[in-house]
């Protein structure tokens, strides 16, 4: 946390986009080394510093952030709240955190104009469209106004599934931010475990242009469930959500 604050308090004011990449790339590494999280890739990863792109995530930990840095350094798109948070917050606004009102349908306009010039400006911007975390074996309902940004900016869109599992392969609920619990209760979850491996895996780009935001916002979906074989929401409202009430008693009990 201390070199976190030196980096962004010193070297970033001082540094253009790519130095800032490189520096976040490696703290977060550093970070994940420490937590004793691996990191598997799989798909085609983008470029580095590929221009106008956005990575689209299905949420399970607050060290999903790192776990993305650490392949494709990302500006996060967060909730207004966060910036008021004692340290972190100053933190996550000094390395490029955009923040959105979202209970502000004024704040929407504003942010496209943020993001184009992020964009515009070689960063690369990241979306959890479910806008909550999950244990990991769902994904929630993606909300299509995360999407507008991309659309309005014709934006190239990497949907990325994100999947926690012990060294035998079995999947992890350790890494989950869910429920009831604190910050250091997950913390301590994490740091229990001899390994975590954090698979990252990247579906095929899509390509915002000429397109509605929800269709962007299917396509994504799809892609992901499609990666970590579970059901779409749609599908999953269609079943009655019988399959997952069935995995959240069974996950809550254990």
């Amino acid at each position: 946390m201390a070199t976190a604050l030196a980096i962004v308090g010193v070297i970033f004011p001082r540094v253009g986009p790519a130095r800032r990449a490189f520096f976040v790339r490696w703290w977060s590494a550093k970070l994940l080394r420490i937590l004793r999280i691996v990191v598997d890739i799989h798909g085609a990863r983008p470029e580095w510093l590929e221009p106008n792109l956005v990575i689209a995530a299905n949420h399970i930990s607050w060290a999903d952030i790192f776990i993305v840095n650490a392949v494709r350094p990302t500006r996060f798109v967060a909730k207004s709240e966060i910036r008021d948070w004692p340290i972190v917050g100053w933190l996550c606004e000094k390395a490029g955190t955009i923040f959105i009102a979202r209970a502000k349908r004024s704040d929407t306009a504003k942010i496209n104009t943020v993001i184009h010039d992020v964009l515009g400006a070689g960063d690369c911007v990241g979306l959890f469209p479910e806008g909550t975390t999950s244990p990991g074996d769902i994904i929630r309902k993606f909300h299509s106004s995360l999407f507008e940004p991309a659309v309005v900016n014709q934006a190239k869109v990497a949907p990325v599934a994100l999947a926690y599992r012990y060294p035998d392969g079995e999947r992890s609920y350790d890494a989950a931010y869910i429920l009831d619990l604190t910050f250091s209760q997950s913390l301590d979850k994490i740091i229990r475990q001899p390994m975590l491996i954090a698979e990252i895996t990247f579906a095929p780009p899509i390509n915002a242009t000429g397109m509605t935001r929800r269709e962007l916002t299917a396509r994504a979906e799809s892609a992901i469930a499609a990666i970590l074989d579970v059901p779409v929401s749609q599908e999953r409202l269609a079943l009655g959500g019988s399959a997952l009430s069935a995995r959240t008693t069974h996950f809550e009990e254990n």
